[in-house]
């Protein structure tokens, strides 16, 4: 251990993520309709019903809708500067085309932004984090419908309108990305996938474009003080071997994932997502005006990173890692989580670098963070805790690399981990998948008093944030 100790920004924005669909539970509660989430109860892969049912674990969540208080206090005593969520879209529009918001809606997240003043938290909003009214997706087929633009924009001006005062920083669509496996949860979309074109998923990801940029002009004319971004799944990809075709593999496997960033930051299509659309018969349908939207361009990137993928061009080698939700081969010179999911702290720092040289904006790491299965014990002071020092090790781990990546002249906002209080998982639908600081008393089979104990690993974050990152270990 070296006694380096890094330099974070005096301003950095130290915090936590959640989305609304993973904690809030009251799925049908304050007048708030059913979203593509309520009918989703094995997560991403598993199969969707036709209403929601009991063994929905995001029915009930870990209910912050009624727990709100207790949450954010346990976040301000941790010292939070910023606290990550979402809005549910269909708590203020139920069906999600109606002209009227609903002011019951409304007024929850009044009060939970409110209660995070409270404390100096600011709130960083997420307008759409994987959960469109499903009334949008059966009835229009989500994204794929122009008309989603619309009904999108009637959502964030009535947001924007409402929390103009107490939200200075915003995030478009979640990971937006995903829609390219999970074209369901992130892009609303009701055709099954395997019956999805690749013409409709690019229209539906152009229709999202469209509506991303006419947030950030509707942001900057309603909240001028206020700062929108895009949000993408990273995902740092390196060559199996040093064989040219691989790296010609990466390169192609980077573009599908830098489409994204390219479009919201530089406002047009890239030369070669034209070449991909011209070589797959793929026609985008532009309407006159998006061309001009598409160049209101947001002020920041943030991001999830969880792990890094490799490529090859042998398909002798074409091994689909464990839980990588991008697919990409494994890394031999990395060990994994419980779920697959590959730990490569550096690759944080190569894509910090890999954003900002690309992007010149400031960056901000939305999540980052370790599922595992958790056990509740009694620590030595007799209260409930969970030893989590391989949480610990894993975050402490990917911060120091934030610290290299801000020596290498990197401008970074802040860092919110990922479920910051025990969370139902978005991949699996699992409670016991845990990434929180904070133990939540829920289990998979619905058993459970919802009591929130302190982890380790909270004790460990205050500190962090209370030295600015001086605490971390190198």
């Amino acid at each position: 251990m070296s006694n380096h100790t890094y330099q974070f920004p005096e301003n950095f924005l130290w915090g936590g993520a959640i989305a609304a669909n993973q904690a809030e539970g009251a799925y049908n509660q304050g007048g708030k309709g059913l979203s593509t989430q309520d009918v989703a109860p094995k997560g991403i892969m598993g199969p969707i019903t036709e209403e929601p049912t009991e063994d929905n674990m995001k029915l009930i969540g870990i209910d912050l809708y009624h727990r709100y208080k207790e949450d954010v206090k346990l976040f301000a005593e941790m010292g939070f500067k910023v606290f990550r969520t979402s809005i549910a879209w269909s708590r203020i529009f139920p069906k999600g085309d109606e002209l009227e918001p609903n002011e019951e809606g409304l007024q929850f997240y009044d009060d939970l932004f409110d209660e995070c003043h409270k404390y100096g938290i600011e709130p960083l909003v997420t307008l759409s984090h994987y959960e469109t009214p499903l009334h949008l997706s059966k009835e229009y087929d989500g994204w794929v419908n122009r008309k989603m633009v619309g009904f999108y924009e009637r959502y964030v001006t009535a947001v924007f309108k409402r929390y103009k005062n107490k939200v200075k920083y915003w995030l478009t669509f979640n990971e937006i990305n995903s829609i390219l496996e999970a074209p369901f949860m992130s892009g609303g979309i009701y055709t099954p996938k395997e019956k999805l074109s690749k013409q409709d998923l690019y229209q539906a990801i152009h229709h999202e474009f469209v509506a991303s940029a006419s947030a950030v002009k509707l942001c900057h004319e309603i909240i001028p003080t206020a700062q929108i971004g895009c949000m993408m799944l990273s995902m740092p990809t390196y060559p199996l071997t040093p064989n040219p075709d691989d790296m010609i593999k990466v390169m192609e496997f980077e573009h599908s994932n830098y489409f994204f960033g390219d479009v919201h930051v530089r406002g047009r299509y890239p030369g070669y997502m034209k070449r991909y659309f011209r070589e797959n018969g793929i026609e985008i349908q532009m309407e006159a005006s998006d061309e001009e939207m598409l160049l209101n361009t947001v002020d920041f990137i943030s991001f999830s990173y969880y792990m890094s993928i490799c490529q090859t061009a042998d398909p002798e080698k074409q091994i689909a890692g464990e839980g990588n939700l991008l697919g990409g081969v494994p890394n031999p010179y990395l060990p994994a989580s419980e779920w697959g999911w590959q730990i490569d702290p550096q690759g944080l720092r190569y894509v910090l670098n890999m954003f900002y040289d690309r992007y010149q904006k400031p960056l901000f790491i939305v999540e980052n963070g370790l599922g595992a299965v958790d056990e509740l014990i009694t620590g030595a002071d007799g209260e409930k805790t969970v030893e989590d020092d391989y949480r610990i090790q894993y975050l402490n781990d990917h911060l120091v690399q934030v610290g290299e990546a801000i020596e290498d002249g990197v401008e970074i906002m802040g860092y919110t981990s990922w479920g910051c209080i025990d969370v139902v998982s978005a991949s699996s639908a699992q409670l016991k998948k845990r990434y929180g600081y904070i133990y939540v008393d829920r289990h998979d089979d619905g058993s459970g008093t919802l009591e929130r104990y302190r982890k380790k690993s909270f004790h460990w974050y205050k500190e962090v944030i209370s030295s600015n990152g001086k605490s971390l270990q190198r």
